[in-house]
Order: structure tokens, then sequence, then C-alpha cells
């Protein structure tokens, strides 16, 4: 588990997410509020820093987890997946919960958004421990 899986890990997450909030667009779009323009797509979907960004954080997300999987001798694909989906549902998603919840957001963004990173992590995680 060095560099390649990390950014494998994170690139299969990107892609995950790409497909995930791809089918959830419209639902995405009404409960974040993100503005849209005469197309029906987000306004700023041009703009490649949002891009930029979530695959930098999913490096570093990989990383993290890459190194925790290291300290802990989580090797395997079924343990990968348990703890990759054990840091998305317990850690990633409850924090989710509360930044949203305590900003107002609606439950079905908090919905899209942590299945997100639950599933997200539960990829890295199958993703860093097959490689």
């Amino acid at each position: 588990m060095g560099f390649v899986s990390v950014i494998a890990a994170a690139v299969a997450a990107y892609v995950f997410g790409a497909i995930w909030y791809m089918t959830l667009a419209k639902p995405w779009m009404a409960a974040s509020g993100v503005e849209t323009g005469e197309d029906g797509r987000p306004a700023n979907a041009s703009n490649p820093m949002p891009y930029i960004v979530s695959i930098l954080c999913l490096i570093i997300v990989a990383g993290m987890m890459r190194h925790m999987f290291a300290l802990s001798g989580i090797e395997g694909a079924g343990k990968g997946l348990v703890a990759g989906l054990g840091t998305g549902l317990f850690l990633a998603s409850p924090w989710i919960a509360t930044n949203y919840t305590f900003s107002g957001r609606p439950r079905a963004l908090i919905l899209i958004d942590a299945g997100y990173a639950t599933i997200g992590c539960t990829v890295i995680g199958v993703v860093l421990t097959l490689l």
C-alpha cells in the first residue's frame, strides 16, 4: 500500500462520486440550493476548482486511510471494505450530519452527501487493500 494505491483509491472514489452525483443530480441540486443555469446544470459546472479540490481532498483521505490501515494491520479486500465502510459510516457521515443539521440543511442533502462519504470511503478501503 503505497503512493500508487493512494492515487488509485482516490481516483476510484472520484469516479464513484461522479456516478453518484450524476445519478442524484436533480435531488442534490434541489436539496443543496445550488444555482443552476438555463440548461439546468449547476451554474459553476464549467469552473474546474471544485473538481480539483475534490480530487486533492480524496488523495488526502485515501492517504490517511492508508496510514490508518498500515498501523492497524488491515489487509485484504474484506477487511478493507469493513474498515472503509466504518470510516465513512461512523466518522465522515456523522460529521456531515452534525454540520448540516446545525446549518439547517435538508435531510435529503444529508443522506445524499453522507451516502457518498460512506460508499466513497468503502471504495477507498477496498482499493487500498487490493493494491
